[in-house]
Protein backbone atom coordinates (compact mmCIF):
# COMPACT_ATOMS: atom_id res chain seq x y z
CA UNK A 1 0.00 0.00 0.00
CA UNK A 2 0.98 3.45 -0.93
CA UNK A 3 1.96 5.87 2.07
CA UNK A 4 1.05 9.83 1.98
CA UNK A 5 5.08 10.12 2.49
CA UNK A 6 6.00 11.96 -1.32
CA UNK A 7 9.40 9.54 -2.31
CA UNK A 8 10.23 11.50 -5.80
CA UNK A 9 9.30 14.79 -6.75
CA UNK A 10 9.46 15.98 -10.39
CA UNK A 11 9.25 19.84 -10.33
CA UNK A 12 9.42 21.26 -13.60
CA UNK A 13 11.87 18.94 -15.29
CA UNK A 14 12.79 19.49 -19.21
CA UNK A 15 15.18 17.70 -21.24
CA UNK A 16 16.62 18.85 -24.66
CA UNK A 17 19.25 16.78 -26.87
CA UNK A 18 20.77 18.97 -29.65
CA UNK A 19 17.70 21.81 -30.25
CA UNK A 20 14.70 18.83 -29.71
CA UNK A 21 12.55 18.85 -26.75
CA UNK A 22 12.35 15.43 -25.45
CA UNK A 23 10.11 16.44 -22.18
CA UNK A 24 8.55 19.77 -21.62
CA UNK A 25 7.68 21.15 -17.65
CA UNK A 26 6.84 17.66 -16.52
CA UNK A 27 6.32 17.87 -13.03
CA UNK A 28 4.61 14.93 -10.62
CA UNK A 29 4.38 13.52 -7.01
CA UNK A 30 5.21 9.75 -6.72
CA UNK A 31 4.38 8.50 -3.14
CA UNK A 32 5.99 5.70 -1.52
CA UNK A 33 4.78 2.33 -2.03
CA UNK A 34 2.62 3.46 -5.07
CA UNK A 35 3.10 1.31 -9.07
CA UNK A 36 3.34 4.49 -11.40
CA UNK A 37 3.24 4.06 -15.30
CA UNK A 38 4.31 6.41 -17.78
CA UNK A 39 2.31 5.70 -20.82
CA UNK A 40 2.25 6.46 -24.08
CA UNK A 41 3.55 6.21 -28.01
CA UNK A 42 7.58 6.11 -28.59
CA UNK A 43 9.12 9.02 -28.36
CA UNK A 44 6.51 10.58 -26.05
CA UNK A 45 9.50 11.29 -23.55
CA UNK A 46 8.71 8.06 -21.06
CA UNK A 47 11.81 6.51 -21.34
CA UNK A 48 13.68 9.69 -21.07
CA UNK A 49 11.98 10.67 -17.79
CA UNK A 50 12.75 7.40 -16.35
CA UNK A 51 16.22 7.71 -17.38
CA UNK A 52 16.66 11.19 -15.89
CA UNK A 53 14.66 9.68 -12.50
CA UNK A 54 17.98 7.05 -12.49
CA UNK A 55 20.82 9.78 -12.99
CA UNK A 56 21.64 8.18 -16.47
CA UNK A 57 20.05 11.47 -17.74
CA UNK A 58 20.49 15.00 -16.37
CA UNK A 59 17.64 17.37 -16.72
CA UNK A 60 18.07 20.51 -18.83
CA UNK A 61 16.19 22.60 -16.40
CA UNK A 62 14.13 21.65 -13.20
CA UNK A 63 14.77 19.45 -10.25
CA UNK A 64 14.45 15.89 -8.98
CA UNK A 65 13.57 15.37 -5.21
CA UNK A 66 14.16 12.15 -3.55
CA UNK A 67 12.61 11.80 -0.04
CA UNK A 68 13.18 15.85 0.18
CA UNK A 69 16.85 15.72 -1.18
CA UNK A 70 17.95 17.16 -4.31
CA UNK A 71 19.74 14.04 -6.38
CA UNK A 72 19.26 16.23 -10.17
CA UNK A 73 22.58 16.26 -10.71
CA UNK A 74 23.52 13.03 -8.21
CA UNK A 75 25.34 10.15 -10.12
CA UNK A 76 23.33 7.01 -10.73
CA UNK A 77 25.42 5.18 -8.40
CA UNK A 78 24.76 7.14 -5.67
CA UNK A 79 20.55 7.15 -5.96
CA UNK A 80 19.17 4.25 -4.09
CA UNK A 81 16.85 3.36 -7.21
CA UNK A 82 17.79 -0.08 -9.52
CA UNK A 83 16.34 -0.20 -13.27
CA UNK A 84 15.20 -3.20 -15.21
CA UNK A 85 15.68 -3.14 -18.58
CA UNK A 86 13.52 -4.32 -21.61
CA UNK A 87 16.99 -6.12 -22.82
CA UNK A 88 18.01 -7.57 -19.47
CA UNK A 89 21.51 -7.84 -19.65
CA UNK A 90 22.50 -10.49 -17.60
CA UNK A 91 25.98 -12.04 -17.71
CA UNK A 92 25.75 -15.03 -19.88
CA UNK A 93 28.98 -16.51 -18.05
CA UNK A 94 27.12 -16.64 -14.65
CA UNK A 95 24.53 -18.64 -13.32
CA UNK A 96 21.49 -17.71 -11.79
CA UNK A 97 22.76 -17.23 -8.08
CA UNK A 98 26.01 -15.39 -9.25
CA UNK A 99 24.37 -12.83 -11.42
CA UNK A 100 21.69 -12.02 -8.37
CA UNK A 101 25.09 -11.83 -6.28
CA UNK A 102 26.89 -9.87 -8.14
CA UNK A 103 26.24 -6.77 -7.04
CA UNK A 104 26.59 -7.79 -3.55
CA UNK A 105 29.88 -9.10 -4.01
CA UNK A 106 30.87 -5.80 -4.95
CA UNK A 107 29.32 -3.77 -2.41
CA UNK A 108 31.50 -2.13 1.07
CA UNK A 109 29.13 -1.56 3.93
CA UNK A 110 30.40 0.37 6.74
CA UNK A 111 31.61 -2.39 10.07
CA UNK A 112 32.39 -1.54 13.83
CA UNK A 113 36.00 -3.04 13.93
CA UNK A 114 37.52 -3.24 17.29
CA UNK A 115 41.71 -2.34 16.78
CA UNK A 116 44.19 -4.23 18.79
CA UNK A 117 44.67 -0.83 20.66
CA UNK A 118 41.04 -1.80 21.88
CA UNK A 119 39.35 1.18 20.01
CA UNK A 120 36.36 1.04 17.93
CA UNK A 121 36.30 2.20 14.25
CA UNK A 122 33.93 1.80 11.38
CA UNK A 123 35.85 0.47 8.14
CA UNK A 124 34.03 0.04 4.88
CA UNK A 125 34.18 -3.95 4.43
CA UNK A 126 32.46 -6.48 1.98
CA UNK A 127 29.47 -8.10 3.21
CA UNK A 128 30.40 -12.14 4.22
CA UNK A 129 29.25 -14.60 2.41
CA UNK A 130 26.82 -15.91 4.54
CA UNK A 131 24.85 -12.72 4.61
CA UNK A 132 24.65 -12.61 0.89
CA UNK A 133 23.77 -16.31 0.40
CA UNK A 134 20.83 -15.19 2.73
CA UNK A 135 20.20 -12.54 0.67
CA UNK A 136 20.46 -13.97 -2.32
CA UNK A 137 17.95 -16.88 -1.51
CA UNK A 138 15.59 -14.21 -0.17
CA UNK A 139 15.32 -12.64 -3.47
CA UNK A 140 14.99 -15.71 -5.08
CA UNK A 141 12.27 -16.43 -3.44
CA UNK A 142 10.05 -13.47 -3.79
CA UNK A 143 10.89 -14.34 -7.52
CA UNK A 144 9.87 -18.26 -7.14
CA UNK A 145 13.70 -18.72 -9.01
CA UNK A 146 14.87 -20.67 -5.97
CA UNK A 147 15.68 -23.93 -7.02
CA UNK A 148 17.28 -22.89 -10.25
CA UNK A 149 20.23 -20.69 -8.97
CA UNK A 150 22.46 -23.17 -10.51
CA UNK A 151 21.00 -22.94 -13.74
CA UNK A 152 22.87 -21.33 -16.77
CA UNK A 153 21.02 -18.53 -17.27
CA UNK A 154 21.22 -18.80 -21.14
CA UNK A 155 19.00 -22.55 -20.51
CA UNK A 156 16.32 -19.92 -18.80
CA UNK A 157 12.68 -19.10 -20.73
CA UNK A 158 12.18 -14.64 -21.08
CA UNK A 159 10.22 -15.32 -18.55
CA UNK A 160 12.56 -16.38 -15.98
CA UNK A 161 15.48 -14.50 -17.53
CA UNK A 162 13.12 -11.46 -16.63
CA UNK A 163 12.71 -12.66 -12.87
CA UNK A 164 16.60 -13.37 -12.67
CA UNK A 165 17.09 -9.26 -13.91
CA UNK A 166 14.86 -8.06 -11.19
CA UNK A 167 15.87 -10.47 -8.23
CA UNK A 168 19.44 -8.99 -8.99
CA UNK A 169 17.64 -5.08 -8.33
CA UNK A 170 16.22 -5.90 -5.37
CA UNK A 171 18.42 -7.76 -3.62
CA UNK A 172 19.86 -4.43 -3.16
CA UNK A 173 16.81 -3.35 -1.23
CA UNK A 174 16.28 -0.18 -3.45
CA UNK A 175 13.51 2.19 -2.44
CA UNK A 176 12.85 2.53 -6.08
CA UNK A 177 12.36 -0.06 -8.56
CA UNK A 178 12.26 1.57 -12.44
CA UNK A 179 11.01 -0.51 -15.08
CA UNK A 180 11.98 0.08 -18.89
CA UNK A 181 9.36 -1.68 -20.77
CA UNK A 182 10.54 -5.04 -19.10
CA UNK A 183 7.90 -7.31 -20.71
CA UNK A 184 8.49 -6.48 -24.52
CA UNK A 185 10.63 -9.34 -25.14
CA UNK A 186 7.99 -11.74 -24.07
CA UNK A 187 5.27 -13.17 -26.16
CA UNK A 188 1.39 -12.41 -25.30
CA UNK A 189 0.73 -15.13 -23.02
CA UNK A 190 3.96 -14.52 -20.80
CA UNK A 191 3.04 -11.09 -20.85
CA UNK A 192 -0.09 -11.33 -19.36
CA UNK A 193 1.25 -13.93 -17.01
CA UNK A 194 4.07 -11.40 -16.08
CA UNK A 195 1.76 -8.57 -15.53
CA UNK A 196 -0.04 -10.70 -12.59
CA UNK A 197 3.20 -12.13 -11.39
CA UNK A 198 4.76 -8.17 -11.52
CA UNK A 199 1.89 -6.77 -9.64
CA UNK A 200 2.34 -9.27 -6.73
CA UNK A 201 5.98 -8.65 -6.50
CA UNK A 202 4.91 -5.11 -5.72
CA UNK A 203 2.84 -6.03 -3.16
CA UNK A 204 5.30 -8.17 -1.41
CA UNK A 205 8.16 -5.74 -1.80
CA UNK A 206 6.13 -2.85 -0.72
CA UNK A 207 8.60 -0.73 -2.64
CA UNK A 208 8.09 2.10 -5.50
CA UNK A 209 7.67 1.00 -8.62
CA UNK A 210 8.09 3.43 -11.87
CA UNK A 211 6.99 1.44 -14.72
CA UNK A 212 7.60 2.94 -18.60
CA UNK A 213 5.28 0.84 -21.28
CA UNK A 214 3.44 2.00 -24.29
CA UNK A 215 0.94 -0.84 -23.69
CA UNK A 216 -2.55 0.10 -21.91
CA UNK A 217 -3.39 -3.30 -21.39
CA UNK A 218 -0.20 -3.47 -19.23
CA UNK A 219 -1.13 -0.12 -17.54
CA UNK A 220 -4.84 -0.61 -16.73
CA UNK A 221 -3.73 -4.20 -15.18
CA UNK A 222 -0.82 -2.77 -13.13
CA UNK A 223 -0.72 0.51 -12.10
CA UNK A 224 -2.05 2.25 -9.30
CA UNK A 225 -1.11 5.75 -11.06
CA UNK A 226 -1.24 6.24 -15.08
CA UNK A 227 0.71 9.09 -16.35
CA UNK A 228 -0.53 9.47 -19.83
CA UNK A 229 3.00 10.96 -22.04
CA UNK A 230 2.34 12.90 -25.47
CA UNK A 231 5.21 14.90 -26.92
CA UNK A 232 7.14 14.88 -23.96
CA UNK A 233 3.88 16.28 -22.15
CA UNK A 234 1.53 15.27 -19.00
CA UNK A 235 -1.70 15.00 -20.92
CA UNK A 236 -3.31 13.31 -17.77
CA UNK A 237 -2.56 11.82 -14.37
CA UNK A 238 -5.02 9.59 -12.66
CA UNK A 239 -6.40 6.00 -12.06
CA UNK A 240 -6.49 3.41 -14.34
CA UNK A 241 -10.74 3.59 -13.71
CA UNK A 242 -9.96 7.75 -13.94
CA UNK A 243 -8.41 7.89 -16.84
CA UNK A 244 -10.08 5.11 -18.80
CA UNK A 245 -13.82 7.05 -17.74
CA UNK A 246 -12.91 10.54 -18.13
CA UNK A 247 -10.15 11.16 -20.48
CA UNK A 248 -9.65 14.49 -20.54
CA UNK A 249 -9.06 14.59 -24.32
CA UNK A 250 -8.94 12.77 -27.47
CA UNK A 251 -5.84 11.70 -27.48
CA UNK A 252 -5.79 10.24 -23.84
CA UNK A 253 -9.12 8.56 -25.25
CA UNK A 254 -7.96 7.24 -28.09
CA UNK A 255 -4.93 5.91 -26.51
CA UNK A 256 -6.18 4.09 -23.66
CA UNK A 257 -8.94 1.04 -24.84
CA UNK A 258 -10.83 1.13 -27.91
CA UNK A 259 -12.73 4.85 -28.49
CA UNK A 260 -15.41 6.07 -31.10
CA UNK A 261 -14.59 10.00 -31.11
CA UNK A 262 -16.57 12.35 -32.97
CA UNK A 263 -16.66 15.69 -33.79
CA UNK A 264 -19.86 17.29 -31.72
CA UNK A 265 -21.63 20.73 -31.09
CA UNK A 266 -23.93 22.09 -28.28
CA UNK A 267 -26.76 22.65 -29.34
CA UNK A 268 -28.59 23.09 -25.97
CA UNK A 269 -27.92 22.73 -22.26
CA UNK A 270 -26.65 19.14 -21.80
CA UNK A 271 -27.94 18.60 -25.73
CA UNK A 272 -25.24 17.70 -27.93
CA UNK A 273 -25.24 16.81 -31.44
CA UNK A 274 -23.35 14.05 -33.34
CA UNK A 275 -23.75 11.74 -35.60
CA UNK A 276 -26.50 13.60 -37.39
CA UNK A 277 -28.49 13.18 -33.99
CA UNK A 278 -29.00 14.81 -30.76
CA UNK A 279 -28.22 13.29 -27.60
CA UNK A 280 -29.30 13.83 -24.22
CA UNK A 281 -26.02 14.24 -22.30
CA UNK A 282 -24.42 14.64 -18.45
CA UNK A 283 -21.69 17.50 -19.51
CA UNK A 284 -22.24 21.29 -19.46
CA UNK A 285 -20.68 22.75 -22.44
CA UNK A 286 -21.79 26.56 -23.56
CA UNK A 287 -24.21 26.89 -26.42
CA UNK A 288 -22.89 26.34 -29.84
CA UNK A 289 -19.91 25.01 -28.78
CA UNK A 290 -17.29 22.41 -31.07
CA UNK A 291 -16.26 19.79 -29.01
CA UNK A 292 -14.79 16.16 -29.12
CA UNK A 293 -17.49 13.39 -28.16
CA UNK A 294 -16.30 9.98 -27.02
CA UNK A 295 -18.71 7.04 -26.65
CA UNK A 296 -16.80 3.58 -25.64
CA UNK A 297 -18.10 0.61 -27.83
CA UNK A 298 -18.92 -1.31 -24.59
CA UNK A 299 -21.56 1.48 -24.21
CA UNK A 300 -23.38 1.59 -27.54
CA UNK A 301 -26.31 -0.52 -27.42
CA UNK A 302 -27.73 -2.73 -30.49
CA UNK A 303 -31.41 -2.96 -30.53
CA UNK A 304 -34.22 -2.93 -33.07
CA UNK A 305 -33.88 -1.05 -36.18
CA UNK A 306 -37.50 1.12 -34.98
CA UNK A 307 -36.10 1.06 -31.63
CA UNK A 308 -32.97 2.72 -32.09
CA UNK A 309 -31.83 6.67 -31.68
CA UNK A 310 -30.04 5.99 -35.12
CA UNK A 311 -29.77 3.64 -37.79
CA UNK A 312 -26.77 1.73 -38.79
CA UNK A 313 -25.65 -1.38 -41.15
CA UNK A 314 -23.58 -3.58 -40.04
CA UNK A 315 -20.12 -4.11 -42.26
CA UNK A 316 -17.83 -6.19 -40.00
CA UNK A 317 -17.92 -8.16 -37.34
CA UNK A 318 -15.01 -10.47 -35.38
CA UNK A 319 -15.70 -12.80 -32.91
CA UNK A 320 -13.68 -11.63 -29.35
CA UNK A 321 -14.44 -14.76 -27.56
CA UNK A 322 -16.85 -13.18 -25.06
CA UNK A 323 -18.53 -10.98 -27.55
CA UNK A 324 -18.37 -9.51 -30.88
CA UNK A 325 -17.10 -6.62 -32.11
CA UNK A 326 -19.11 -4.95 -34.86
CA UNK A 327 -17.85 -2.04 -37.50
CA UNK A 328 -21.84 -0.09 -38.04
CA UNK A 329 -21.63 2.59 -40.64
CA UNK A 330 -24.18 5.53 -39.61
CA UNK A 331 -23.89 7.17 -42.75
CA UNK A 332 -20.56 8.28 -43.62
CA UNK A 333 -19.60 7.54 -40.28
CA UNK A 334 -18.31 4.37 -38.48
CA UNK A 335 -19.35 3.34 -34.83
CA UNK A 336 -17.72 0.20 -33.09
CA UNK A 337 -19.91 -1.31 -30.69
CA UNK A 338 -20.06 -4.72 -28.73
CA UNK A 339 -22.51 -7.24 -28.16
CA UNK A 340 -22.76 -11.46 -26.93
CA UNK A 341 -25.40 -11.21 -29.99
CA UNK A 342 -24.28 -12.45 -33.20
CA UNK A 343 -25.77 -10.19 -36.32
CA UNK A 344 -25.58 -11.00 -40.03
CA UNK A 345 -23.28 -8.66 -41.82
CA UNK A 346 -24.97 -5.94 -44.31
CA UNK A 347 -28.44 -6.34 -41.66
CA UNK A 348 -29.80 -2.44 -40.67
CA UNK A 349 -30.31 -2.18 -37.02
CA UNK A 350 -30.67 0.35 -34.31
CA UNK A 351 -28.51 2.45 -32.04
CA UNK A 352 -28.70 3.47 -28.74
CA UNK A 353 -26.48 5.23 -26.32
CA UNK A 354 -27.22 6.55 -23.02
CA UNK A 355 -26.34 9.91 -22.00
CA UNK A 356 -24.13 8.06 -18.91
CA UNK A 357 -22.31 6.45 -22.02
CA UNK A 358 -21.38 9.66 -23.97
CA UNK A 359 -18.03 11.94 -22.70
CA UNK A 360 -17.86 15.10 -24.41
CA UNK A 361 -14.54 16.71 -24.04
CA UNK A 362 -13.21 20.26 -24.63
CA UNK A 363 -11.38 20.78 -27.80
CA UNK A 364 -7.98 21.80 -27.28
CA UNK A 365 -7.33 23.03 -30.68
CA UNK A 366 -3.68 22.34 -30.31
CA UNK A 367 -3.69 20.51 -33.30
CA UNK A 368 -5.70 18.66 -35.70
CA UNK A 369 -6.19 14.94 -34.23
CA UNK A 370 -7.72 11.75 -36.55
CA UNK A 371 -7.80 8.55 -34.61
CA UNK A 372 -8.48 5.31 -36.59
CA UNK A 373 -8.28 6.15 -40.13
CA UNK A 374 -7.85 3.34 -42.92
CA UNK A 375 -4.95 2.78 -44.71
CA UNK A 376 -5.58 1.92 -48.41
CA UNK A 377 -4.06 0.34 -50.92
CA UNK A 378 -2.26 3.21 -52.26
CA UNK A 379 -0.63 3.81 -49.23
CA UNK A 380 -3.44 6.88 -48.72
CA UNK A 381 -5.60 7.38 -45.28
CA UNK A 382 -9.35 7.83 -45.91
CA UNK A 383 -10.55 11.06 -44.61
CA UNK A 384 -13.53 13.82 -45.13
CA UNK A 385 -14.86 11.68 -47.37
CA UNK A 386 -11.58 11.40 -49.79
CA UNK A 387 -7.94 10.22 -49.35
CA UNK A 388 -4.70 12.10 -48.24
CA UNK A 389 -1.48 10.86 -49.67
CA UNK A 390 0.84 9.89 -46.42
CA UNK A 391 4.61 8.73 -45.75
CA UNK A 392 3.95 5.41 -44.29
CA UNK A 393 7.91 5.19 -43.23
CA UNK A 394 7.40 7.10 -40.52
CA UNK A 395 5.63 4.28 -39.06
CA UNK A 396 9.07 2.33 -39.21
CA UNK A 397 12.42 3.33 -38.11
CA UNK A 398 14.94 3.66 -40.97
CA UNK A 399 12.44 2.00 -43.91
CA UNK A 400 11.46 2.57 -47.34
CA UNK A 401 8.41 2.24 -49.89
CA UNK A 402 9.01 -0.12 -52.30
CA UNK A 403 8.01 -0.13 -56.55
CA UNK A 404 5.28 -2.54 -55.05
CA UNK A 405 3.84 -0.28 -52.23
CA UNK A 406 5.13 -2.58 -49.40
CA UNK A 407 6.95 -0.79 -46.34
CA UNK A 408 10.13 -2.40 -46.18
CA UNK A 409 12.19 -2.40 -42.88
CA UNK A 410 16.00 -1.88 -42.67
CA UNK A 411 16.64 -5.57 -42.87
CA UNK A 412 14.46 -6.08 -45.69
CA UNK A 413 11.26 -7.27 -43.85
CA UNK A 414 8.02 -6.33 -45.98
CA UNK A 415 4.66 -4.68 -44.46
CA UNK A 416 1.34 -4.62 -46.03
CA UNK A 417 -0.37 -1.75 -44.32
CA UNK A 418 -3.98 -1.86 -46.75
CA UNK A 419 -6.51 -1.90 -44.37
CA UNK A 420 -4.41 -1.11 -41.39
CA UNK A 421 -5.79 1.87 -38.12
CA UNK A 422 -3.61 4.64 -38.20
CA UNK A 423 -4.06 8.03 -35.85
CA UNK A 424 -3.53 11.46 -37.82
CA UNK A 425 -2.35 14.50 -36.47
CA UNK A 426 -1.55 17.84 -38.23
CA UNK A 427 -0.62 20.94 -37.05
CA UNK A 428 -2.69 23.85 -36.82
CA UNK A 429 -0.46 26.06 -39.20
CA UNK A 430 -0.09 23.47 -41.55
CA UNK A 431 -3.39 23.07 -43.19
CA UNK A 432 -4.37 25.69 -45.88
CA UNK A 433 -8.01 27.10 -47.02
CA UNK A 434 -9.01 28.49 -50.09
CA UNK A 435 -11.78 30.18 -51.22
CA UNK A 436 -11.17 28.03 -54.53
CA UNK A 437 -13.07 24.57 -53.56
CA UNK A 438 -10.96 23.27 -56.37
CA UNK A 439 -7.98 23.70 -54.30
CA UNK A 440 -6.35 20.79 -52.44
CA UNK A 441 -8.17 17.54 -51.57
CA UNK A 442 -11.27 18.17 -49.82
CA UNK A 443 -14.09 20.79 -49.46
CA UNK A 444 -15.95 21.98 -45.87
CA UNK A 445 -17.99 24.91 -44.60
CA UNK A 446 -16.94 27.48 -42.21
CA UNK A 447 -18.68 26.90 -38.82
CA UNK A 448 -16.84 28.79 -36.62
CA UNK A 449 -13.76 31.99 -37.00
CA UNK A 450 -12.32 33.03 -33.38
CA UNK A 451 -10.04 35.77 -32.35
CA UNK A 452 -7.32 34.90 -30.76
CA UNK A 453 -4.61 37.99 -29.43
CA UNK A 454 -2.58 38.37 -33.04
CA UNK A 455 -4.78 35.46 -35.43
CA UNK A 456 -8.24 33.78 -35.93
CA UNK A 457 -8.36 29.82 -35.37
CA UNK A 458 -11.05 28.98 -37.81
CA UNK A 459 -12.65 25.53 -37.99
CA UNK A 460 -13.98 24.22 -41.48
CA UNK A 461 -16.45 20.93 -41.41
CA UNK A 462 -16.35 18.60 -44.29
CA UNK A 463 -20.33 16.53 -45.05
CA UNK A 464 -18.85 13.87 -43.16
CA UNK A 465 -18.89 16.01 -39.67
CA UNK A 466 -14.31 16.16 -39.49
CA UNK A 467 -13.43 19.02 -38.37
CA UNK A 468 -10.03 21.41 -39.97
CA UNK A 469 -8.92 23.44 -37.56
CA UNK A 470 -6.00 26.27 -38.83
CA UNK A 471 -4.17 29.36 -37.31
CA UNK A 472 -4.25 31.94 -39.48
CA UNK A 473 -3.93 35.66 -40.13
CA UNK A 474 -7.35 35.96 -43.04
CA UNK A 475 -10.67 36.53 -42.08
CA UNK A 476 -13.40 33.68 -43.46
CA UNK A 477 -17.01 34.21 -42.87
CA UNK A 478 -19.29 31.42 -41.33
CA UNK A 479 -20.69 29.37 -44.28
CA UNK A 480 -18.15 29.81 -47.09
CA UNK A 481 -16.99 26.96 -48.54
CA UNK A 482 -13.85 26.28 -48.51
CA UNK A 483 -10.70 24.14 -50.40
CA UNK A 484 -8.77 22.11 -47.76
CA UNK A 485 -5.07 21.40 -48.53
CA UNK A 486 -2.76 19.31 -46.88
CA UNK A 487 0.91 18.51 -47.49
CA UNK A 488 1.63 15.05 -47.25
CA UNK A 489 5.20 15.49 -44.45
CA UNK A 490 2.56 17.66 -42.48
CA UNK A 491 1.10 14.56 -41.96
CA UNK A 492 2.26 12.87 -38.60
CA UNK A 493 1.01 8.98 -38.27
CA UNK A 494 1.11 6.76 -35.56
CA UNK A 495 -0.03 3.19 -35.86
CA UNK A 496 -2.85 1.93 -33.83
CA UNK A 497 -1.50 -1.96 -33.06
CA UNK A 498 1.72 -3.76 -33.59
CA UNK A 499 3.45 -4.00 -36.76
CA UNK A 500 4.07 -7.14 -37.11
CA UNK A 501 0.47 -7.79 -37.81
CA UNK A 502 1.06 -6.72 -41.27
CA UNK A 503 4.09 -8.71 -41.93
CA UNK A 504 3.91 -10.06 -45.85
Amino acid sequence: MASDEVIINLDNVRKEFDGYVAVENFSLRIQKGQFVTLLGPSGCGKTTTLRMIAGFEMPTSGKIMLSGQDITNLPPYKRPVNTVFQRYALFPHLDVYDNVAFGLKLKKVPTEVTTIFGKKKTKMKHLSAQTIDEMVLKALQIVDLEELEDRDVATLSGGQQQRVAIARCIVNKPEILLLDEPLGALDLKMRKDMQIELKEMHKKLGITFIYVTHDQEEALTMSDVIVVMKDGVIQQIGSPIDVYNEPVNAFVADFIGESNIYNGSMIDKLSVRFLGHTFPCLDDFPLGEMVDVVVRPEDVEIVEKAKGDIVGKIENKIFKGVHYEYSIMVGKNEIIAQSTKDYPLEQEIGICIGKDAIHIMKKTNTSNFYPGLTVTKKNEIELADTTFEVDLTQLLKDSHIDDDGYLVSKKGQKYDLTGAKVNAEIPLDKIEFSDDTEFGQATGKIVSNIYIGDHYQVVAKSEDDEDFIIDTQYVYNVGDIVGIKIDKKDIKLTLKGDISEYEV
